[in-house]
């Protein structure tokens, strides 16, 4: 059986991801989370750290799990409870945890929104929602009608799709951020787009939406953002010569 270097799959990740220029969300931590002996011998890829993530990794008989979502938004304390449960499960199986957040949407490779793109069998793409000098999405021009891109988006995240049809019925250029940037409608709009693609936004978008000309699809949060978790897993699994597993574990929103 292949064993890896945890340092070495660390150490290309962080490279490779670009964590020391990419700026994220204030609290977000990305990199290595939680370490564990330094040896690597099966790979368990997942959107989300949670405690039942971590179950099915143990299962799974992993000792790196590659997230998107990670443990740590800010201060979480006390360990207690669930969260000590959590803690105990991850120290008593050698379980390391590895997150990348926005990183990890933008990569132009695995990239959550570039892997999205490519599924959609968008060929033509170019930067796109610009945040803190940074563009977090991609953009392509297309001719298409909307209820056919709905269908589009339907089948490649194997769900359904809410439809705010507040644009044209023909969509022409079509901006795409996945995750949760339901709530940023106007910096979509101000870029040009007549359609834009993401994960979740709140109730008072759909009225925002009519008000830009702006149509919406929200294809959800956690069905948006599974290719990138794939994608960077299967990579390493390449480089770094040992196995990979995804674990689906849907939140339907």
């Amino acid at each position: 059986m292949a064993i890896a270097s945890l340092k070495a799959i660390v150490d290309f990740c962080d490279r490779e991801l670009r964590l020391d220029t990419i700026q994220d969300y204030e609290g977000a931590h990305n990199g290595l989370q939680v370490e564990n002996d330094g040896r690597v011998r099966r790979i368990a890829a997942a959107v989300d750290a949670s405690l039942a993530t971590v179950k099915l990794a143990i299962k799974a008989e992993a000792d790196l799990l590659v997230v998107h979502h990670g443990l740590f938004w800010g201060a979480t304390v006390p360990w207690t409870g669930r969260r000590r449960e959590l803690l105990r499960l991850l120290l008593e199986h050698n379980l390391a945890v590895y997150s990348a957040h926005l990183p990890l949407d933008m990569h132009e490779q695995w990239g959550n929104n570039a892997r999205l793109a490519r599924a959609l069998g968008w060929r033509k793409c170019t930067p796109f929602f610009k945040w803190k000098n940074q563009c977090l999405g991609l953009e392509t021009r297309l001719r298409l009608p909307l209820l056919d891109l709905v269908r589009q988006v339907e089948r490649v995240v194997g769900g359904p799709v809410k439809v705010i049809p507040g644009g044209p019925e023909i969509c022409r250029r079509v901006g795409l951020v996945t995750g949760g940037a339901g709530g940023e409608l106007k910096l979509a709009a101000a870029e040009g787009v007549d359609t834009f693609i993401t994960g979740e936004g709140p109730h008072w978008t759909y009225a925002l939406a009519e008000e830009c000309g702006l149509n919406v699809l929200y294809a959800g949060h956690y069905a948006t953002e599974t290719f990138g978790v794939k994608a960077l897993a299967e990579a390493l699994s390449r480089r770094f010569k040992v196995p990979w597993v995804f674990l689906d574990h849907p939140t339907g929103l």
